[in-house]
């Protein structure tokens, strides 16, 4: 009994740390820029191979809610809004675990410290996200029929194609043979510098939409905090790197930011 007062207000607490950690991590990559990717050779520590650390880091995200799905106890799981809301969390986590890091292109290593944050970030938000919803999300009968539920679904998978879209643009910016950097162009990269942020926004907010929870909210205020400011690093490092690059491209939200 004590487990089951003690919980929602332990979930509760996670969610608000994850606001603000999302606003602290915005802060700290505005002041010091992001250690991945293009920026990494900078940063000094031990690396991992980009494939590897990309599965690893992203698994608890998936082995959480998938370990809630066969537990005995997992008492809300018999409604459907919590399960349709567990597997939109599912899927994405599939694909980021599963599928994304083996189309992978010469990416390059992951520092150890980065992956790690990356790790223990999943780890938080795959318990938070899949206990909330598993054991004490409630919901009306005819929740996924309301308005609400069904805008932030297609949100949700609009995000979702975006977002894949967007990565499948950018692994092929180079023809077999070439190196150095392009100019990302197609989609949404007509439009914002981070057309693949942009689109996991989307798939998040939709998500945050769709079960109405702080938990969910937390999650895509998260999310929004971090690739904002990763897409600003890309933006200014696009202005610098290429003199044609489109002045007219926004950061992350097109015609707006």
């Amino acid at each position: 009994a004590g487990m089951e007062l003690a919980e929602p207000r332990l979930l509760d607490a996670l969610a608000c740390l994850e606001c603000f950690l999302g606003v602290l991590s915005f802060v700290g990559i505005r002041l010091v820029g992001s250690p991945y990717g293009r920026y990494s050779p900078q940063w000094p520590g031990r690396r991992l191979p980009a494939r590897a650390a990309w599965a690893l880091q992203e698994l608890p995200s998936l082995v959480w809610p998938l370990c809630e799905c066969v537990r005995a106890s997992s008492e809300r799981l018999g409604s459907w809004p919590n399960r349709i809301l567990l597997a939109m969390f599912i899927i994405h986590y599939v694909h980021r675990t599963l599928i994304f890091p083996y189309l992978i292109r010469g990416g390059k290593p992951t520092l150890l410290y980065s992956w790690a944050l990356a790790f223990a970030f999943c780890a938080y938000n795959g318990y938070l996200q899949s206990r909330y919803l598993s054991q004490y999300a409630v919901y009306v009968d005819n929740w996924v029929t309301q308005p609400r539920f069904l805008i932030g679904f297609v949100l949700w998978l609009l995000g979702m194609l975006i977002n894949i879209h967007s990565d499948h643009i950018l692994r092929n910016l180079r023809k077999p043979g070439e190196t150095g950097y392009q100019i990302p162009r197609g989609g949404l990269f007509e439009y914002v510098t981070g057309a693949n942020y942009f689109g996991e926004t989307v798939e998040w907010c939709g998500f945050a939409l769709a079960g109405w929870s702080l938990q969910g909210g937390a999650f895509a205020l998260f999310t929004f905090c971090v690739l904002l400011a990763r897409a600003h690093q890309h933006h200014q490092w696009y202005h610098e790197k290429f003199e044609d690059y489109p002045k007219f491209r926004k950061i992350i939200i097109p015609f707006l930011l």
